[in-house]
């Protein structure tokens, strides 16, 4: 036992002094005790299985046949080395010749050579031990040595811990696992690091080489394909047939699609109620007169109430800078005298003052939140327009959502300030249009920020639910959704192409999963026409230097170019010029209808007349008559809205209506003195007025001047 020892120390010794195989920087196992008991009459049934191991199973690049392993095989070498045993024969004939190169034998066949019995019949001699302990410690030959044996593949991680697993099995003389098949061994290269060009390398993110990630919200970004795959070939499809689900004769049947008869007939209500609260009101607090305006209230109905938005939009028509201008008679070039017809001024200041969507009574503050709150006296209106213009229209395959303003420069809690919109400062609304045509189909009033949002979800900030909320009813149709960086960020980009819509845009940079080496980006470290961009798999990031840095984020778009005007830039931002302008072309068609900027108190009801007129240009796009223009559809539709809801005017005048002049009465019973006014010419006073007009005036000078130069109006 003290020699074998000694041997087995030699042994160690003479392989710590030998040169270290190459690619191998594991220490093997010890084999002084299974080579001291281990009889060399039990060597063939133990190396047997060892020696039929086929090439396919070793870790080489390439693998022969069975019919060429017999010829590439080298010499057999000693019994240390390599056994040969017969199939029929019970013992072992060693030889002492050495092979020049072993190379060609990997590391795991090498070590299944070592027996692992523990029978001892007959000890080996010390030169056999020494040749065993000290076998792979030879001098490398300087001789080329075969390519196709040497050449390594990258074997996975997980791979290698479960061969280790395998060999100490073998070492224990444990049953052994049948080997991993090969072709269900996934060996790949390392990856590569981000690169956003070719002229700046980013320090690496360590990317994950399959295409999508685990967790929706793990981005892991590498670098972006080269040549850029064509968007088309990664965009949703889209298939739905855009345009209105109705056909519309005229331009009156494509508006009362929109304000049927339901919601005209809610808002008389409303309208009527809301005048017997004000008459109460006035009642009670004591401020109501004989000649007060209350007093001249009659109820609406529903052919009034058309002839009221019919007068409303022809005003947008014929736009004058005073309401009093449009019932003027006086016979010059500003005469319109279609105006007074159809009603008079006092009804219209009426209807004006009491126009009405939601019951005052009815509201009930425990039960609404903040928001609801804000929002209470114009919601049915927003609901029932929400409603119709989704029910109406197909939309096309691009959306932009943008935010538009309403101008109203009074106090209000939910105003806002956008120094690039027309408005600057009023009432904002996020809304959904179609990038080709500007029809509006959704929108939500700003009324403050939902507090009770939660954090964690990166999808569940106000923006992200916003944007989500505007889309509802949209998923899987394949559209695709142009926004700026206010709503951009990855992960919304990725939760929309979940729900199977495309995203493209400008992105801030400093939005949460946007990878550093976009973050830290500047445009001093880039140069002018340089494009920028990293891909996670189904969103790409890009940068762009034109005259300042822009950030874009897209679902589809790559890195793919596209020439402009004589010059290179990228795909993305040539369609976003394009497609993104939706909600700014429905207000640009608005703005040459202004009947929103009368004046008024109520911020509401200013409003109701933004709603009614993107309301027509819906219409508009509704009739899908290519021979109106927008203007010719305003005025047919207002002719036709006069004619279906015409209302019978008095057929003779009052003796009050007649044009007279008279006296004021006498100051006090028994006196000659009378009441004195001020004359509307000459401004001296006077006690003879225009009964017609009730206005004081001189009879003999004054009288003529004021009813033939200037404008007074019927309707008083």
């Amino acid at each position: 036992m003290e020699s074998q020892r000694a041997a087995a120390g030699r042994g160690r010794s003479g392989r710590a002094g030998g040169q270290r195989v190459r690619g191998h920087h594991q220490a093997r196992p010890s084999a002084s005790e299974s080579l001291v008991t281990m009889p060399i009459e039990a060597l063939p049934a133990v190396l047997a299985p060892v020696v039929e191991i086929p090439r396919s199973e070793m870790w080489g690049s390439n693998a022969s046949s069975p019919a060429r392993r017999d010829q590439e095989t080298p010499p057999v070498p000693s019994p240390a080395l390599y056994v040969e045993c017969g199939p029929s024969s019970g013992a072992s004939t060693p030889t002492t010749e050495r092979p020049a190169s072993l190379s060609h034998v990997s590391k795991e066949a090498r070590r299944e050579l070592i027996p692992s019995s523990s029978s001892s019949s007959r000890s080996l001699r010390d030169e056999e031990i020494m040749v065993l302990l000290n076998y792979g410690s030879e001098e490398e030959s300087e001789e080329e040595e075969d390519e196709e044996t040497m050449q390594r593949l990258t074997v996975p991680h997980s791979t290698r811990m479960w061969l280790d697993e395998e060999d100490e099995e073998v070492e224990r003389g444990e049953e052994r696992i049948p080997p991993l098949p090969r072709d269900n061994i996934n060996i790949e290269q390392p990856p590569q690091p981000l690169r956003l060009s070719t002229s700046t390398s980013p320090t690496a993110l360590s990317p994950s080489v399959a295409l999508g990630p685990t967790n929706k919200f793990m981005f892991e970004w590498r670098t972006a394909p080269m040549p850029a795959i064509e968007p088309d070939l990664r965009r949703e499809p889209f298939s739905q047939i855009s345009g209105p689900k109705v056909s519309f004769a005229t331009p009156y049947d494509a508006f009362i699609a929109i304000w049927d008869r339901e919601i005209m007939e809610s808002i008389v209500e409303e309208t009527n109620i809301y005048a017997q609260q004000l008459a109460t009101v006035m009642l009670e607090t004591g401020t109501i007169r004989p000649h007060s305006w209350i007093t001249r209230w009659q109820d609406t109905d529903v052919n009034e109430l058309y002839t009221y938005f019919a007068i409303i939009l022809a005003m947008g028509v014929f736009i004058k800078s005073c309401l009093t201008e449009y019932w003027c008679t006086a016979q010059d070039v500003f005469y319109t005298p279609g105006f007074s017809a159809q009603m008079s001024y006092d009804r219209f200041r009426l209807l004006s003052r009491c126009l009405h969507f939601s019951n005052n009574t009815a509201c009930d503050l425990a039960m609404l939140t903040r928001r609801q709150v804000k929002l209470y006296k114009i919601q049915p209106l927003i609901d029932h327009l929400n409603k119709k213009f989704a029910e109406l229209y197909n939309l096309g395959q691009n959306l932009a959502v943008d935010e538009s303003l309403t101008m109203w420069k009074g106090w209000l809690d939910t105003n806002q300030f956008i120094p690039q919109k027309a408005a600057t400062v009023g009432i904002k609304t996020y809304e959904v249009c179609e990038s080709q045509s500007g029809y509006l189909w959704r929108f939500e009033v700003h009324a403050g920020h939902d507090i009770s949002a939660s954090q964690d979800d990166p999808i569940s900030g106000t923006v992200p639910a916003l944007v989500l909320r505007l889309l509802n009813g949209l998923e899987h149709k394949g559209h695709t959704i142009w926004m700026d960086n206010f709503y951009n960020s990855p992960a919304l980009a990725r939760e929309l192409k979940t729900r199977g819509f495309d995203c493209v845009g400008t992105l801030r940079t400093n939005r949460q999963f946007v990878p550093y080496e976009v973050t830290s980006l500047t445009k001093r470290d880039m140069t002018v026409g340089q494009v920028m961009g990293c891909t996670s798999g189904d969103v790409d990031i890009l940068v762009w230097k034109d005259k300042g840095r822009v950030a874009f984020i897209s679902t589809y778009h790559g890195l793919a170019s596209v020439t402009f005007e004589e010059r290179l830039k990228p795909t993305v931002a040539y369609d976003y010029n394009i497609c993104m302008g939706g909600v700014d072309r429905k207000d640009q068609q608005l703005a040459v209808y202004p009947i929103e900027r009368r004046r008024t108190k109520v911020w509401y009801k200013r409003f109701f007349r933004r709603l009614l007129n993107a309301s027509v240009l819906n219409s508009h796009i509704l009739h899908q008559n290519q021979s109106f223009s927008h203007r010719k559809f305003r005025t047919v539709l207002i002719t036709e809205l006069l004619s279906a809801h015409r209302t019978q005017p008095p057929s003779t005048l009052t003796p009050t209506h007649v044009h007279c002049p008279a006296q004021y009465g006498l100051t006090k019973s028994g006196k000659s003195d009378r009441l004195r006014r001020q004359c509307a010419v000459c401004s001296r006073r006077t006690h003879t007025y225009c009964k017609a007009c009730n206005v004081a005036m001189c009879i003999f000078t004054c009288y003529e001047t004021y009813h033939t130069t200037h404008r007074h109006f019927t309707g008083h």
